[in-house]
């Protein structure tokens, strides 16, 4: 039973060792197993090993995915943590096994999880507007959904992003990429509510002036914490579904599909390099195609 958790750094400084002297692994593989297990360290910020749950093996992979991970390099990264936790439990640094929470990710394109129109509503409700941190994660999640942009986008948007009078957000992506993105009023509203009402009296820490979102502490928020206030209030909503922040991304875009909106649009909307990354988007709309065969089509009119 662990008593005292030892730092990251002792730890794998250990795991190094063990792969060099007990596995014999080659070099490339030992920089690739403590390259992986640090990006693990990093999103964790240094939380003590034996008190990672569940739900933290999740949300890192889910911002893996966010991130626009491959399926290829997410695979190799849960064989590497999946190595670092059998070492942890074999060494009694941890009680839980870490490997039964890993899934590794299927090669290939899978279907990205999307909510309903209707599921999105209930989540949005779900959010209670009386207090400052509802009132700012009211935003937030609308700000996600009506734009489509990432997670990582949303922390490092700047008051200097969000074009008031032309009801466009500039957001920067991948590569310091730019993208303009059209906003509704409704939803700058929400913004402007917060920043306001809430956001004016918060001690803002020098060096986060600029952020639009920030916490309690006047800090830029956290990835970390926009995953667990969405799964939080998805919770509350009744979706049973395993969402993060890139499921408002998926629906965002699936949805537009769903209405008609021209693919190479969607495609500039989330800012993806190339439109077969946003094809994936037509193949969500499949049940809806097969009903409207089935409703439309003569030879199912003569078959009923």
């Amino acid at each position: 039973m662990p008593t005292i958790s030892l730092p990251w750094s002792h730890l794998l400084d250990s795991f190094q060792n063990y792969l060099i002297f007990t596995k014999k692994s080659s070099p490339n593989t030992v920089e690739a197993y403590l390259r992986d297990v640090s990006l693990l360290r990093n999103f964790l910020n240094d939380k003590p090993v034996d008190q990672v749950s569940r739900d933290d093996i999740i949300d890192f992979f889910s911002s893996l995915w966010e991130a626009g991970i491959s399926s290829r390099s997410q695979a190799r990264i849960a064989s590497s943590i999946r190595a670092f936790a059998r070492f942890l439990l074999n060494e009694k640094h941890i009680e839980k096994d870490w490997t039964v929470w890993i899934e590794t990710p299927r090669i290939g394109r899978k279907l990205p999880t999307v909510l309903t129109e209707e599921e999105i509503q209930r989540l949005l409700e779900s959010i209670d507007r009386s207090s400052p941190e509802g009132i700012r994660n009211r935003a937030i999640i609308e700000l996600l959904y009506a734009t489509g942009m990432r997670v990582s986008e949303l922390i490092n948007l700047k008051l200097q992003d969000i074009f008031w009078k032309e009801e466009i957000i500039r957001i920067i992506g991948k590569g310091d990429k730019e993208r303009l993105v059209p906003v509704a009023q409704t939803t700058l509203n929400r913004i402007r509510t917060y920043l306001e009402e809430v956001r004016v009296h918060l001690p803002i820490k020098h060096g986060h002036e600029d952020f639009v979102f920030l916490n309690r502490r006047g800090r830029q928020l956290t990835r970390q914490f926009v995953f667990k206030m969405i799964k939080e209030y998805a919770q509350q909503a009744g979706i049973r579904k395993n969402i993060s922040p890139h499921t408002l991304r998926h629906s965002f875009a699936s949805h537009l599909v769903d209405r008609g909106v021209d693919l190479r649009i969607v495609q500039v909307l989330l800012g993806h390099a190339s439109i077969l990354t946003t094809e994936i988007y037509t193949h969500l709309t499949s049940d809806a195609i097969r009903q409207a065969v089935i409703e439309n089509h003569i030879l199912y009119k003569k078959l009923s």
